[in-house]
């Protein structure tokens, strides 16, 4: 009966968790955690607009040095020679008027090498080409009209080898060009490969499916291609077919496998989800399946959990928050 004040005593001077320990300041948000936070999360969402757009840029950069330009010179050339074929004297330009007094400027400063062997007519066309380009290059709508030209080049070519004779005539150049060699061991991949992606009937993905792969007990997701070979339907008497199975990070890279039709489940997910889920190596799975005790992924980034938080799990206690 005399204890029993001072154990009364002592519990209430019992003392509490320390806000202040090593695990209170492991939780503390500081500066520099923020600041990583919030740069990956910035990062996270600019970065795809920007490489789409960088991509962009260089493809058009490529198109324009590549295709644009030659297309350009060539334009420019004929348009020098047809010019006074076509138009009057009277009319002529301003910038294909090349006086003699222009020549003798042009040869005292060297406008261009070689200007003492050549003749006053081949140095007129060439300052000709020059002022044209300046002229040129004074309209920056002008660039684009390489790549016109070359769409418009390239339609006709559709529309002439799309026929009956046009076909037959491809046929037998490509027979001919097959013969060169290096260039019949580069040729059919990069035509199969270009077919695949622009042809007529290109391969598609229609169907996300799961396999035991590689070998019984584990499930792999991957996408259905088409029916396999006739001599493995001769060789296994049954239908099979063909799924490739893509990697990670980049699901353009992969293997393909020939599967029994009887042994391939469907998944009730698009094409789209199952790139996500194979960019991600499995991070991002479509809400529609996810297992009943997972959640979505938030949208501030951060795994998925399953289960209740330890905070609210049974028999757990719920620790305050620093300086609380």
């Amino acid at each position: 009966m005399i204890r029993a004040p001072a154990a009364r005593h002592a519990a209430t001077r019992a003392p509490h968790p320390s806000t202040h320990g090593p695990h209170a300041m492991s939780e503390r948000r500081t500066f520099t955690s923020d600041f990583k936070r919030f740069f990956g999360r910035g990062l996270a969402i600019l970065l795809p607009s920007a490489l789409t757009l960088w991509i962009l840029v260089q493809l058009f950069n490529f198109l324009m040095n590549n295709v644009g330009q030659p297309i350009n010179r060539g334009v420019r050339m004929a348009i020098i020679e047809i010019t006074p074929r076509v138009v009057p004297d009277s009319r002529l330009p301003s910038w294909f008027r090349v006086t003699d007094a222009e020549i003798a400027d042009a040869r005292r400063v060297r406008m261009f090498r070689g200007m003492a062997q050549m003749s006053d007519e081949r140095v007129r066309t060439l300052m000709r080409r020059e002022k044209f380009r300046e002229a040129w290059d004074d309209h920056w709508y002008l660039e684009a009209s390489g790549l016109v030209v070359a769409i418009i080049l390239i339609y006709f070519a559709g529309l002439l080898l799309g026929g009956y004779l046009g076909r037959r005539v491809y046929e037998r150049l490509e027979a001919l060009l097959a013969k060169i060699p290096g260039f019949k061991q580069v040729y059919p991949h990069v035509k199969q490969v270009v077919q695949m992606i622009m042809g007529d009937t290109p391969i598609a993905f229609n169907r996300v499916v799961l396999v035991e792969y590689p070998r019984k007990g584990i499930w792999t997701v991957g996408l259905m291609t088409s029916s396999s070979l006739r001599a493995v339907h001769e060789h296994t008497g049954e239908p099979v077919i063909t799924i490739f199975i893509p990697s990670t990070p980049t699901p353009f890279t992969g293997f393909t496998i020939n599967v029994p039709a009887k042994e391939v489940i469907d998944l009730p997910i698009s094409v789209e989800e199952a790139i996500r889920f194979f960019v991600t190596g499995g991070v991002l799975i479509p809400e529609s399946q996810l297992p009943p005790d997972v959640k979505p992924l938030p949208k501030g980034g951060g795994p998925a959990s399953a289960g209740p938080p330890a905070d609210d799990a049974p028999g757990g206690s719920a620790k305050p928050p620093p300086g609380v």
